[in-house]
């Protein structure tokens, strides 16, 4: 009885251990959505998706994904009014921020912002 009692406090306490480290530090998911001035400019789009792609420089992005509308089955619910996407996933708030105030991020707001009406952003944890 005692050496099943050791087990099982011993699997409780390596989980709860897990469970403290991932509450402070969550990954964050960093999706923004442009809407163009000129939709229908090509140049325009691809000039975005090029400042878009420098970003992947900056260190604390662990991944990025650009991309533009899937050819997927038009429903209510499907958004299909924006032109570019970027995802990007962080470590952690901290790792967003330092992309937020980074030197690469702010000159690409500074050089592109111009090709935009519209920006939408939906940053996100685990739950």
């Amino acid at each position: 009885m005692k050496r099943r009692h050791f087990i099982a406090s011993a699997g409780l306490l390596a989980s709860t251990g897990t469970t403290a480290k991932t509450a402070a530090k969550k990954p964050l998911l960093h999706h923004v959505f442009f809407w163009l001035n000129n939709p229908n400019s090509k140049e325009d789009k691809q000039q975005l998706i090029k400042g878009l792609k420098a970003l992947k420089g900056i260190p604390s992005i662990k991944e990025i994904h650009i991309g533009t509308l899937a050819s997927t089955e038009k429903r209510e619910v499907v958004d299909t009014s924006w032109d570019v996407s970027e995802l990007m996933f962080f470590d952690d708030e901290a790792g967003q921020k330092v992309y937020q105030d980074h030197p690469i991020h702010v000159d690409f707001v500074k050089n592109y912002a111009h090709l935009w009406k519209k920006v939408l952003v939906y940053d996100s944890v685990d739950a």
